[in-house]
């Protein structure tokens, strides 16, 4: 059960949020003290301090929002003592064509001034999605690493995991779009030998940017024969992986050995 000061400060929270839908100004600014902070989404990084550079702030966002954007609290929380509260809330706040699942998240700070509940301090964001770079190179290797263990143990399902649907691949024998075609093409190099398959990939480097990763390095392929010897083969390899809604996932490769017939047209040129 809410006190009565948490229902009264879940009103005015509630009623400042109307009033910015509507692009009332005068119903933003109530309920706030001459010295607010605001830490905002855009700068300054100091955060807007004082009534008049808060007032500043929102005709900006009320044209904005004019456009079309929504504005309107999904979950609020309030916690109040005796003279001072905190709020926090998520919001849906932007465009229809942008991703519906992100929010606005709200913390406000309160105090009791005469009787009266007064907003000092705002701090709005939104989550913050760049990936780290080296979370991401980190994420990539692993994966990497991880093909060399489910080569071994031929599991082509694990294998297929990290793919997308709408690969593209370069292959050493032919070009293959599409996640079930790169499937067979697999599927026919872990079924052809009758032992053992090994990749191991070195000289990898990795380049991040975001949600895209490029990998290249030297991948060495060992087959086992029926008569027990070993078969290896070496190709440079480049990989490109995009971060999805279900992880990092292989979105481009190409494979590729030395031509030493093309470099000896060129030579004779």
């Amino acid at each position: 059960m809410m006190t009565m000061d948490e229902q009264e400060i879940r009103d005015l929270i509630e009623r400042w949020a109307g009033a910015v839908h509507a692009g009332d100004l005068a119903g933003v600014l109530a309920n706030h003290s001459a010295d607010v902070v605001m830490f905002d989404v855009p700068p300054p990084y100091d955060g807007v301090r004082g009534i008049d550079a808060y007032r500043e702030t929102w005709p900006g966002f009320f044209e904005w929002q004019a456009r079309g954007a929504s504005f309107e609290i999904l979950s609020l929380d309030v916690t109040a003592g005796a003279d001072v509260a905190f709020a926090f809330a998520l919001l849906r706040c932007g465009m229809p064509d942008e991703n519906p699942d992100n929010r606005l998240r709200l913390t406000i700070g309160l105090r009791k001034v005469d009787e009266q509940w007064v907003i000092t301090h705002e701090h709005h964001s939104f989550p913050h999605d760049e990936i780290p770079a080296g979370v991401a190179e980190d994420a990539v290797r692993d994966l990497i690493a991880n093909w060399s263990t489910l080569t071994a143990t031929k599991d082509l399902d694990g294998m297929m995991s990290d793919i997308a649907d709408e690969v593209v691949s370069y292959e050493l024998e032919g070009n293959y779009t599409g996640k079930p075609a790169v499937r067979e093409v697999c599927k026919a190099g872990l079924e052809t030998p009758l032992g053992k398959v090994e990749l191991a990939v070195t000289d990898l480097t990795v380049a991040t940017a975001n949600d895209l990763v490029v990998a290249w390095g030297i991948d060495h392929v060992t087959v086992e024969t029926a008569n027990g010897s070993a078969d290896s083969e070496q190709h440079r390899s480049t990989r490109v992986f995009k971060h999805l809604p279900n992880g990092w996932r292989l979105i481009h490769q190409h494979l590729s050995v030395p031509s030493f017939m093309a470099q000896g047209s060129r030579a004779r040129r």
